[in-house]
């Protein structure tokens, strides 16, 4: 049979990192996207500035709002997760915030899991708390914890795909599913995954964010966030009225009247990013989008890397543990599989992983530990193309209480790898000799 050249083709992955939501400029001819570096943009005349004010038409007005370049980085990342729209923002903590603004208000609650970045947890524990919008951070080994905590005010249900820094894998479709038996949407950080690894729409998330700062740049130059809505969720449920109510801050638009499976991106972009101004630069967007372009080169590479750095860990004398959910004895191995994608045959689990010394003093080791690594990299970073190292504890959760660090998983002993795409021996020879040096 002749094939159909004239349907329309399900680009693969890598073909969409490269060209999702770019053509070449219509007026330069230039391949690569425009930096379009300006605040605002000319109108046509007086009715196409009004109607573009009315929301009666798209376009660019001011780039707090909109701008060409960012909205390339806009449709790539909602290519990649199989989403309907995407809003970028000024970094992942901007992304986190104002996806979840979009929704709450004072009086407000959310449903999280306790095993959050420790900044994620400061935003909804304490930031949010200021606004009148409380949280409950529960296990989310049991999903039944989120059941348990629902109430009902509760307006979200929040969870990182892979945990930071515990790498425990969130069960998305049971979560999912208590959420949706409450009319409420969960949101999913796929920032350690990327889209590459893991698409949280395909088990019922509705809202899901990236620290684009991450795996999606790639290579720990730039501060960039995102939101990234399925489409699929109903906002008419009764449990959102400011989505379907005429909007105080926006000439009256009932967003998702007006913009149907998009509106809750619309809702975010008018009244939180343009109000509280977490904007992404149009330079900040391109260098993300050169990141992008190799997303499924370096996961590759960086999953690859890290399942061998951690059968080294499992194996080598001076270490206790090892946590990592591609190795076949991890308790999280199993929901591995299901939700992301094989590699070599066992599930793609990105580069983070965690382990500790025997020592007697094994906090200790693992601050000697750092201070002897030769090319790791000690600071506060995650998904660069180098491998990079740090005691969480005393660092990137130095913030939580002991109390939040024991419902963290985040012991004393803890020392995080950021698994990078280095030549994978030369990795583990540092490792080698720094252990050696700890002890």
């Amino acid at each position: 049979m002749a094939q159909d050249h004239n349907r329309d083709r399900d680009y693969g992955f890598g073909t969409r990192a490269i060209h999702a939501g770019a053509i070449p400029d219509p007026v330069t001819g230039a391949r690569a996207t425009p930096i379009h570096q300006t605040t605002s943009f000319v109108f046509d005349n007086a009715e196409h500035a009004s109607s573009l004010f009315n929301l009666q038409t798209f376009g660019n007005v001011y780039s707090r709002i909109s701008n060409p370049t960012v909205a390339v980085l806009e449709e790539r990342v909602a290519s990649l997760e199989g989403g309907r729209a995407a809003l970028a923002c000024a970094s992942g903590m901007a992304a986190q915030m104002t996806a979840l603004l979009a929704i709450l208000k004072a009086g407000d609650h959310i449903v999280a899991a306790s095993t959050l970045y420790g900044g994620s947890v400061g935003q909804l524990g304490l930031g949010f708390e200021r606004l009148g919008i409380h949280t409950t951070f529960v296990d989310p080994a049991d999903p039944d914890n989120f059941r348990r905590a629902m109430r009902p005010n509760t307006r979200a249900v929040y969870g990182e795909t892979l945990g930071n820094p515990l790498v425990n894998v969130f069960d998305i479709e049971a979560v999912a599913a208590v959420a949706h038996e409450h009319g409420v949407p969960l949101v999913i950080d796929n920032t350690v995954a990327s889209p590459y690894l893991c698409n949280p729409f395909a088990f019922g998330a509705d809202i899901v964010v990236h620290s684009a700062t991450k795996y999606l740049g790639g290579h720990g130059t730039t501060m960039a966030g995102v939101v990234v809505e399925s489409g699929k969720f109903n906002w008419a449920n009764g449990n959102f009225p400011d989505l379907i109510e005429p909007s105080r801050a926006y000439h009256g638009v009932k967003f998702y009247e007006t913009f149907g499976d998009f509106g809750y991106t619309m809702k975010a972009r008018l009244e939180v990013n343009r109000t509280f101004g977490a904007v992404l630069s149009p330079l900040n967007a391109w260098l993300i989008l050169q990141g992008i372009e190799t997303l499924h080169l370096r996961m590759l590479a960086h999953c690859r890397n890290a399942v061998r750095v951690a059968e080294f860990l499992r194996e080598h004398p001076l270490v206790a543990w090892v946590n990592y959910p591609g190795l076949s004895d991890s308790p999280h191995h199993a929901l591995a599989k299901k939700q992301f994608r094989a590699i070599d045959g066992a599930p793609g689990c990105s580069g983070i992983l965690t382990f500790g010394i025997k020592a007697d003093d094994p906090a200790r080791a693992g601050e000697r530990f750092i201070d002897a690594c030769e090319f790791l990299s000690h600071l506060a970073n995650i998904g660069d193309a180098k491998t990079l190292v740090i005691h969480p504890a005393s660092t990137t959760h130095r913030q939580l209480s002991e109390e939040e660090l024991k419902k963290a998983g985040v012991g004393p002993d803890m020392v995080r790898l950021s698994v990078g795409i280095e030549d994978v021996e030369d990795i583990l020879w540092d490792i080698d000799q720094a252990l050696r040096k700890a002890v």
